[in-house]
């Protein structure tokens, strides 16, 4: 059984910082990616941020309206990724959730990809 739980949201003003935090447990082989996605009231799901396994920077790739705000980071030994959100605006408000895409121990393949359950994200003044 795989778990995957996020922490870190809440109420910040705009031009406020949040940091969400995922970890990944359970029975694991290897994390290959992990990404931050949110969904906001009448709106389809969309990524926000994703780190391909390797170093701590990683590859990343961010959602056009979070560059230069937002950044991912990992701590693979942790299996745990991060989210630093700088500068957040009303249009962030969101249910943020955490993806981990990952082998079990036993062989590299098949990959499966795990949900977390989500953190609320609230931007307002």
């Amino acid at each position: 059984q795989v778990q995957i739980v996020e922490s870190g949201g809440g109420l910040v003003q705009p031009g406020g910082s949040l940091r969400l935090s995922c970890a990944a447990s359970g029975t694991i082989g290897s994390i290959y990616v992990m990404a931050w996605y949110r969904q906001a009231p009448g709106k389809q799901r969309e990524l926000v941020a994703s780190i391909i396994s390797g170093t701590s920077g990683g590859n990343t790739n961010y959602a056009d309206s979070v560059k230069g705000r937002f950044t991912i980071s990992r701590d693979n030994a942790m299996n745990t990724v991060y989210l630093q959100m700088n500068r957040l605006k009303p249009e962030d408000t969101a249910v943020y959730y955490c993806n981990a895409i990952l082998s079990r121990p036993a062989s590299p393949t098949p990959r499966y990809s795990y949900w977390g359950q989500g953190t609320q994200v609230t931007v307002s003044s």
